[in-house]
């Protein structure tokens, strides 16, 4: 079955419309791989000069204050909760095997066994105590004193409660001289 002469023409002129329409879509699709190349330079120059400061800024001011916070009071917990805990866990387990070897030592020297609780609960202590140290060295401590700062705020706070009751002693206090007029009184000209 052949086209006929009209049909193939169509045909002809249709290919030709679709390989405009093909070339034009790759043109577009040229321009528009080069827009979003741009776009995305723009919103990488746009996050480091605009939105990364400003997100540090933010944080710097309203995060940052309570992240430090929260390591100060963890670090204090872990400091004075934590490690003595895990200290006495640690001389307890500690002063049982040292005890258990003693008693291994005893009995291989045909001693027997002797229950001397006293004894034991001594060097549980001792132990403990040791580890407690121990672990302690390991954190950085913590300066719980008034600094400076704290006294020349004392100082300045006492100061000026000084110079208040100062203030309120020369307004109050009893002055004949203060309220008793030097003329008498007379009648005012008329």
């Amino acid at each position: 079955m052949g086209l006929s002469r009209k049909s193939k023409k169509e045909l002809r002129k249709l290919q030709k419309h679709a390989a405009k329409v093909w070339e034009s879509q790759q043109v577009l699709l040229g321009e528009s791989g080069k827009v979003a190349r741009e776009a995305g330079h723009q919103l990488g120059r746009f996050s480091r000069e605009d939105l990364v400061p400003a997100v540090q800024d933010g944080y710097s001011k309203y995060a940052a204050p309570y992240v430090d916070k929260g390591v100060k009071y963890s670090n204090r917990f872990l400091s004075h909760k934590v490690v003595p805990a895990a200290g006495a866990v640690v001389g307890g387990a500690l002063s049982v095997w040292d005890a258990a070897g003693d008693t291994r030592d005893r009995l291989a020297k045909g001693k027997g066994f002797e229950l001397d609780t006293h004894k034991y609960a001594k060097r549980a202590e001792k132990y403990g105590k040791q580890a407690s140290k121990r672990l302690a060295k390991k954190l950085p401590s913590q300066h719980d004193g008034i600094g400076a700062g704290g006294v020349i705020a004392i100082i300045l706070g006492v100061v000026a409660a000084a110079g208040v009751a100062y203030a309120a002693w020369q307004t109050l206090r009893a002055d004949d001289e203060l309220w008793v007029a030097d003329d008498p009184l007379r009648a005012p000209d008329a």
